[in-house]
């Protein structure tokens, strides 16, 4: 499926209703915070020849408590939704979740960082 295809799928989508993948590694530490790993190249000669001079293949990033606990809750099955009403009765402090959440996953798939099952299937 290219880039249009997916594209028309998701403008046609509910967000809400779309259940996300993650696509790229992660780290965890103690306090639940998130750390994700993104390649450094996706390039096959620049994989070959330059990421063994580096110390590490990846570049972190670090998500904040909401991000942490958003990427935490992908598990494949729970739609933005579900992980959006979760999220809701844990920070009940936060506002605006539906908005934030949907332009955080948008985000993350717009950087190809998770894809989305409706896409993943089709």
């Amino acid at each position: 499926m290219n880039f249009l295809q997916k594209r028309a799928i998701l403008k046609k989508a509910n967000y809400l209703e779309l259940t996300p993948i993650r696509i790229i590694a992660e780290e965890t530490d103690e306090n639940q915070m998130v750390s994700l790993l993104m390649p450094r190249f996706i390039n096959r000669l620049s994989k070959i020849l330059v990421e063994p001079l580096l110390r590490t293949p990846y570049i972190k990033l670090k998500l904040d408590h909401l991000g942490s606990a958003a990427w935490l809750a992908i598990d494949g099955k729970k739609t933005v939704q579900i992980i959006a009403d979760d999220l809701t009765l844990q920070f009940s402090s936060e506002t605006q979740m539906y908005a934030r959440l949907t332009k955080f996953f948008t985000l993350l798939y717009s950087q190809k960082m998770i894809t989305f099952n409706e896409i993943a299937r089709k």
